[in-house]
């Protein structure tokens, strides 16, 4: 394909997405520039583009493994700047149907901390690259294409009212849910870009506490796991500056309320008061706010027949998840490893292979566990294959086993924190363990 350009990549977006991929196409490309509207300021206070920031965040543990492959240093960085630690199973209480699960250890660490605290210490890190500048401020408004509109070849951008363009020879969309791509690429001619959606109608309400620290014990989280018959759930977790936050959920326009008094009354109303019981006493830190999370949301442009050369889109503008699970800043992650596999090829990175490669690493897997998982509340439209009520019929099966075999709560886990493909749990080593746990079950007395 002969020598590409390697002098300037534009990342469109300060996302955590866009951070990541601005860190591995700094080994690629002369220069990067990182643009995005916001004011990027030094402090931990939530970005007005990141509307999500004052909530629940989760930096799952292939997240951080990848983070700190990229950014060597960064988990010991983040825990002396006040992030929580602990096991991901041994320190945080799951509640399921109202049930305690057993907390084995794991040897997965935990980091426990606010989306901004992350935010904040990875840009830092990224800024400080010597090849890599930050354009904030500027309001990002259309691609520059050549004059056969088949290679993105920069941007046009705006700040305080002065347009200017910006050449490149890669531009990676990180610009989240709201990406402008598929409309870029209709009004360049290009075809329709496919999108898969599942409707869950998610809400979310936040409300942070200062509470003693022996309150919660050795837990540094304490997760009400929303069930299929009611359709809320609760997270409340220990993160930097002494600081408590609690977020509820609901599905299907169940949502939190807004204010202090029916945060509390939602809380008491989940399948276990574990976090209710926590909170109840003490005086929260401001009033709750509210996030609203309408639908799973995937973009296939591993199916596009045609795409420009020059441009490649990563993380939440590809596919967007029920926030839920927390797996966002971690299916980004698995993306950048993707971007640096095909920029460190030699040529110009081609879309079509990237997003294929895309698809299979990174997402895959994630929706078919999201959207799988979300068909469990009755409501969520989609179809409930033989094979989806089987799966699910056996998840079921294997968590009331682990109540018994505590390592079958680790191999949850460690798929549910991303370490572990979905089939790890249908090893036959797994399956073998569950059918003993659950021939091993306490028998129950029948009714008179």
């Amino acid at each position: 394909m002969g020598t590409a350009e390697r002098n300037r990549a534009i990342v469109l977006g300060a996302s955590m997405a866009g951070l990541l991929a601005a860190r591995v196409l700094a080994d690629a490309y002369d220069e990067v520039v990182v643009v995005d509207r916001d004011e990027l300021r030094d402090d931990e206070l939530p970005r007005k583009g990141v509307p999500q920031g004052n909530h629940v965040h989760a930096l799952l543990a292939r997240g951080r493994h990848i983070i700190e492959e990229l950014l060597p240093g960064i988990t010991d960085e983040l825990i002396s700047t006040g992030a929580v630690t602990g096991d991901v199973t041994g320190n945080v209480r799951w509640v399921m149907e109202g049930q305690r699960m057993p907390r084995p250890h794991s040897d997965m660490l935990l980091l426990s901390m606010s989306r901004p605290h992350l935010e904040q210490r990875v840009r830092t890190r990224v800024r400080a690259l010597p090849n890599v500048s930050f354009l904030h401020r500027h309001d990002i408004t259309g691609l520059l294409t050549s004059d056969d509109r088949r290679t993105v070849v920069g941007v046009s951008v705006v700040a305080d009212g002065r347009s200017r363009e910006l050449a490149a020879d890669l531009v990676v969309d990180a610009t989240g849910r709201r990406s402008r791509t598929p409309a870029w690429l209709a009004e360049l001619g290009f075809p329709e870009v496919e999108e898969d959606q599942q409707r869950i109608g998610v809400g979310y309400t936040t409300q942070y506490f200062r509470l003693p620290p022996e309150l919660m014990g050795d837990d540094i989280s304490i997760d009400v796991v929303a069930s299929p018959e009611t359709g809320r759930g609760a997270i409340c977790a220990t993160i930097e500056g002494g600081r408590t936050v609690v977020t509820a959920y609901g599905f299907l326009g169940d949502y939190p309320p807004h204010d202090s008094e029916g945060f509390l009354a939602f809380l008491k109303s989940l399948s276990g008061t574990d976090i209710y019981d926590t909170v109840k006493d003490h005086e929260p830190l401001g009033d709750p706010v509210a996030y609203r999370f309408p639908a799973n949301l995937r973009r296939r442009y591993e199916l596009m027949t045609s795409f420009p050369a020059g441009l490649l889109v990563l993380g939440d503008a590809v596919c967007s998840f029920n926030p839920v699970y927390g797996q966002g800043m971690t299916v980004a992650a698995l993306g950048a490893m993707v971007l640096r596999d095909h920029v460190s090829r030699p040529g110009a990175p081609r879309a079509e292979e990237y997003f294929a490669d895309l698809a299979e690493g990174a997402v895959d897997a994630v929706w078919s566990m999201t959207t799988g998982a979300d068909l469990a509340f009755p409501g969520v439209e989609g179809e409930r294959t033989e094979e989806w009520r089987e799966e699910q019929a056996y998840v079921g099966q294997l968590l009331e086993a682990a109540t018994r075999d505590h390592s079958l709560l680790t191999a949850y886990a460690r798929v549910v924190f991303l370490v572990d493909p979905p089939e790890a749990l249908v090893a036959p080593e797994i399956q073998s363990a569950v059918r003993a746990a659950s021939l091993n079950a306490p028998l129950v007395a029948e009714p008179n």
